[in-house]
């Protein structure tokens, strides 16, 4: 099998590098300065009270998290306060209050809009214990994970009751300890992925490139990423009206969300279906994802588009729904009529599920190949000073002996407290199954996904692989969808320390910022789920997305947990198919040897798989609008401005892009939460 090519990977790191280097952190004398100070102490305390209320709501109403409204918007008004007492922001505590931000408004569970941080979860256990979709698995559902149906905790709706205690308790333990896991084997992903390979990871300079903006102007030092990052932000304040303002303040308003642009993409799916069957169509028209296809090299866009229409609207869903691949009425197939949602949902599971996971086993062959190779060839450079002795001075960099070993520790526990609270329950589950999960899965597919995240930006996904995997064991209990199983995919996390390594801020600045921000984190999120929950139930009336979403998100959960039951539905089962999974396996392997044959690039090669195996935000229209994206950048804004100046200006212009948005989106917020107050007064 020949050998991808090299130069490819090289080329995009030395792009990636030399705009690091003009940014002041680059790879020939980096210079690592601590970011975590009494500025980003300040900016956790603001996102947590003030920005993370409205990430709350917007998820309840709209289905969409803050994202880069609580990280650009906190940045800009630090920025300019800071700057207008005399006290500039560097570049280091700027990319901390993005990071802070981040962490403090990302969207806990995506599909059921749950933002706000970890209290959320508990909402949604209440939610579904007492939902009539449960039926008898309501019973089983244990008391350590919500009190029991027609508790006071419940009648009241209030989490200060010691029914609580429990489930709270193991809440704050997952956080804690969850975060020392993702930090520690983020870490060693980031060294393997970055320090040995080399590998580029294209989109680590968008958040990178906009601290660095930000930071000039705070300085009054103008250059071009000013003025980027400034054309980038009105561009995302007139698109973000019509895409995000427009729906929520309508929604609120008028009790239905007005949708000039359709999110998240215009659904032609049952359209097409008599010359398409089981194809998924759409239009997107979300500029940000042309925006990122100016950042992704353009092999990887293109890869990602071909093999994304190839396998997901023709022509292969028409050959395989010949075939009967996808089933039919009779054992709850696909059929005529479904839109791209449960169209995408059953071919997986009758499919491309397999076939999903044959193609990442082959990724994983050929990373290993890889890793192991450039192991070898570090070792022969190194000459006996350690494989990992290229760290860079000042970077924060420890032993790689100490992540690993809190890794290990912090999942074997996991693994016996899991053993431990089903036993609770009088059950046993297979602890060969649960080693598997946690020092087998785990691993392999963090690496898999990190070397993704690191070549194309965006990591794999398994879809329903837990649920399959539980439901093969003939578990019919449903605790154990609900104990801390640990199975985790870490590889989008070693993105982080590479956002690190290029603003000059030292990995400490990390582990510093989450200890303190963890308290904020938990105490604002009890906070507000616990005034939003007493002020009227979850969901209702008041969150349009919750209520629409949140009982058909009830009937699947209720499907797998009763699928092992006594007459229980069937349809997941074939959800894992040896025969399939090998056949994809087989063919990653052979497509990897066909693309180095024709002397394609690997990156397109990486690109198709991400496409095939379809991951969220990841469907043929948004890939389309991603290669538009890259076509346009290659074709026409490369040769006008040069390729090496473009590929500084992309990043910039994406994070003023998101910051724009954010802007627009917060002030849509703040507008609906008042009408919504406005329309409880009593005058």
């Amino acid at each position: 099998m020949a050998e991808p090519e090299e130069d490819e990977l090289e080329k995009l790191r030395r792009q990636v590098e030399k705009s690091s280097a003009e940014e002041g952190a680059g790879a020939g004398a980096p210079v690592y300065a601590e970011g975590f100070t009494s500025k980003t102490i300040i900016g956790a305390l603001f996102v947590g009270f003030i920005m993370l209320p409205g990430a709350l709501y917007l998820g309840l109403v709209a289905g969409e998290g803050l994202g880069a409204a609580a990280e650009w918007v906190t940045i800009v008004l630090f920025a300019e306060v800071m700057r207008r007492s005399f006290l500039p922001m560097k570049r280091q505590e700027i990319y901390m209050l993005y990071y802070v931000a981040a962490m403090l408004s990302s969207v806990l569970i995506a599909d059921r809009g749950i933002a706000g941080g970890p209290f959320g979860l508990l909402i949604w256990n209440q939610y579904f214990r007492q939902a009539p979709q449960a039926g008898v698995v309501a019973g089983e559902i244990p008391n350590w994970v919500v009190p029991p149906a027609g508790s006071y905790a419940l009648v009241h709706r209030t989490f200060l009751d010691a029914a609580w205690l429990l489930p709270i308790g193991l809440l704050v333990l997952n956080e804690v300890l969850g975060r020392l896991n993702w930090m520690s084997m983020g870490y060693v992903l980031f060294r393997v992925t970055s320090d040995v390979e080399k590998l580029p990871f294209p989109m680590a300079p968008v958040a990178a490139s906009g601290a660095t903006a930000l930071a000039e102007a705070a300085t009054k030092e103008e250059s071009w990423r000013w003025r980027v990052f400034s054309i980038g932000t009105v561009a995302g304040l007139v698109f973000g009206f019509f895409y995000i303002a427009i729906p929520i303040f309508t929604g609120v308003v008028f009790n239905k969300a007005l949708q000039i642009i359709p999110i998240p993409f215009f659904d032609l799916t049952s359209s097409t279906e008599s010359f398409l069957p089981a194809a998924l169509t759409g239009i997107s028209g979300d500029i940000t994802k042309v925006l990122i296809g100016f950042v992704l090299p353009y092999p990887i866009a293109a890869g990602a588009v071909f093999g994304s229409v190839f396998s997901r609207v023709f022509p292969m869903p028409s050959i395989l729904h010949h075939f009967g691949a996808f089933g039919d009425a009779t054992n709850n197939g696909w059929t005529p009529g479904l839109d791209a949602f449960y169209t995408k949902t059953t071919t997986d599971i009758k499919f491309w599920m397999s076939v999903g996971i044959g193609l990442q086993i082959a990724v994983a062959i050929i990373g290993i190949a890889y890793v192991i190779k450039a192991v070898v060839q570090l070792r022969r450079e190194s000459r006996g000073k350690g494989l990992f002795a290229n760290a860079p001075p000042g970077r924060g960099d420890v032993k790689l002996w100490i992540p690993l070993t809190i890794w290990f520790v912090i999942t074997c526990f996991y693994i016996v407290l899991t053993q431990h609270l089903i036993g609770l329950q009088g059950h046993h589950f297979p602890w060969l199954l649960l080693i598997f999960f946690g020092l087998v899965w785990t691993p392999i597919n963090s690496f898999v996904s990190a070397r993704m995240v690191g070549m194309t930006g965006s990591p794999v996904t398994f879809p329903f692989f837990k649920e399959v995997s539980v439901t093969k064991s003939g578990y019919e209990y449903a605790d154990i969808w609900y104990a801390p199983i640990p199975l985790h995919d870490y590889g989008p996390h070693a993105q982080k320390f590479r956002e690190l390594e290029l603003t000059g801020t030292k990995f400490t600045s990390v582990v510093r910022a989450e200890l303190f921000v963890l308290p904020i984190f938990l105490v604002s999120s009890f906070i507000f789920w616990s005034f939003f929950w007493r002020s009227s139930e979850i969901p209702s009336s008041q969150h349009p997305y919750a209520q629409r979403f949140w009982p058909i998100d009830a009937i699947f959960t209720a499907t797998f947990q009763t699928i092992n039951k006594q007459g229980g539905p069937t349809w997941a089962l074939e959800g894992l198919s040896g025969t399939r999974i090998a056949g994809g396996t087989v063919a990653g392997l052979a497509l990897f040897g066909i693309t180095s044959l024709l002397k394609l690039p690997s990156l397109f090669f990486y690109g198709m798989v991400g496409g095939i195996t379809a991951p969220r935000r990841g469907w043929p229209p948004d890939l389309i609008s991603v290669f538009i994206g890259a076509w346009l950048g290659k074709r026409y804004f490369a040769k006008r401005y040069g390729a090496e100046q473009w590929s500084m200006y992309a990043p910039v212009l994406l994070a003023g892009f998101a910051c724009g948005t954010g802007l627009i989106s917060m002030a849509a917020i703040a507008l609906a939460l008042i009408a919504k107050s406005v329309n409880f007064l009593p005058f």
